[in-house]
């Protein structure tokens, strides 16, 4: 399990942030002359232009069609008044005083979060904070190409206010949305998260943090088959619950060692760990709130402590069932974990079979 590869990068150093443009003071006027620049046609970065000015197009259609339904439903209702008694009585002028208020509101919302502040103040601060850390900021993204768990769920995925590296090693940090169901039963997912790049390709491990699990238990949005688990000295399972493939046990055991286990103990206790690939990733069941500076000191102290860690024990990684030893490859049944079913859904159905049951044993009396 110790075949020599090429030099990796250097350790990412994120010490040295200017966090100043989250919380800079900034005029309507700035705003407004950010807002000018990403509509027009000489944008270096095309893709943020068209996400930012598709957010502001898509809430003024959604409020002119609100707006212009509710106009029509009063106005017929008005009619009818009219043609059954005559005249208007004062309990029809009080829909026209609701839309009256509702426009207002509108406006306030369109001023306040397209105008001069909101959505656009927050664009420019994290659009000038990626340019002083020589990083790139964009507002969305549609679906990422990442193997990590949250990435393969669902459809209409989409990543918003996330920072990516453009030098050295690849991080990508931000929130990610993905929906599930149709009609009444459809939902919206909403997770926060981190990925770094890796230089070796790894089995397929999770660490379930149990900071942030639910009544139910794992907050994932995958349950893992239990016989997975495997158990690690100290006070680790206190903290977490390791999953990896069957006969990969010392696998994990060569990647998390005490030192990397006391990292993320400390760093990254709150946040499930996925590594997938060549990838690592961090999971939050919260979307990141985008202009939080005690936030991204967070993930970058993780990055710089759990993330270089990993990279430096994983570096010399080979799967031995692999033939050659100078292929970066995991065997078939290290690449992915076997999936299970939850115990939510344990108790849902055996509770809706009991209620089956009930009715129909009470049915025959």
């Amino acid at each position: 399990m110790t075949d020599p590869v090429s030099a990796s990068l250097a350790p990412m150093d994120l010490t040295h942030i200017d966090y100043s443009a989250l919380t800079n003071p900034i005029t309507p006027a700035q705003i407004r002359a950010f807002r000018t620049q990403v509509r027009s046609a000489q944008r270096a970065d095309p893709s943020v232009r068209t996400s930012l000015t598709t957010a502001t197009t898509a809430f003024a259609i959604v409020f002119i069609v609100m707006i212009s339904v509710i106009f029509i439903a009063v106005g017929f209702a008005v009619l009818g008044q009219i043609m059954d008694h005559g005249y208007v009585g004062v309990g029809s002028l009080l829909p026209l005083l609701f839309i009256l208020a509702f426009i207002g509101l509108g406006i306030y919302i369109l001023v306040k979060h397209f105008g001069s502040g909101g959505e656009w103040a927050k664009w420019m601060r994290l659009t000038q904070f990626a340019a002083a850390n020589g990083l790139q900021f964009r507002s969305s993204s549609q679906g990422p190409n990442y193997p990590g768990m949250i990435f393969t769920l669902g459809d209409s995925r989409l990543v918003t206010n996330h920072l990516n590296s453009t030098t050295g090693r690849y991080f990508d940090l931000g929130s990610y949305q993905y929906s599930t169901g149709s009609g009444k039963s459809r939902s919206t997912h909403v997770w926060g998260f981190l990925a770094l790049k890796l230089d070796r390709e790894l089995p397929n491990m999770v660490l379930d943090s149990k900071a942030n699990n639910s009544l139910f238990g794992t907050d994932l949005p995958i349950t893992l088959k239990r016989d997975q688990i495997l158990s690690l000295e100290g006070d680790f399972d206190k903290h977490f619950t390791l999953y990896c493939p069957q006969e990969y046990e010392q696998d994990a055991l060569y990647v998390f060692t005490p030192d990397l286990m006391a990292l993320l103990i400390d760093d990254a206790g709150t946040y499930d760990v996925e590594i997938v690939d060549d990838w690592m990733f961090l999971y939050s069941p919260h979307q990141l709130p985008a202009l939080s500076q005690a936030t991204y000191a967070h993930l970058f102290t993780i990055i710089q402590t759990v993330g270089n860690k990993t990279v430096s024990q994983t570096e010399n990684y080979h799967d031995d069932r692999v033939d050659s030893l100078s292929q970066n490859i995991v065997a078939p049944q290290g690449q992915r974990l076997r999936h299970g079913t939850s115990i939510g859904a344990i108790i849902f159905t055996s509770g809706f079979a009991l209620f089956w049951l009930y009715s129909v044993f009470h049915g025959f009396h």
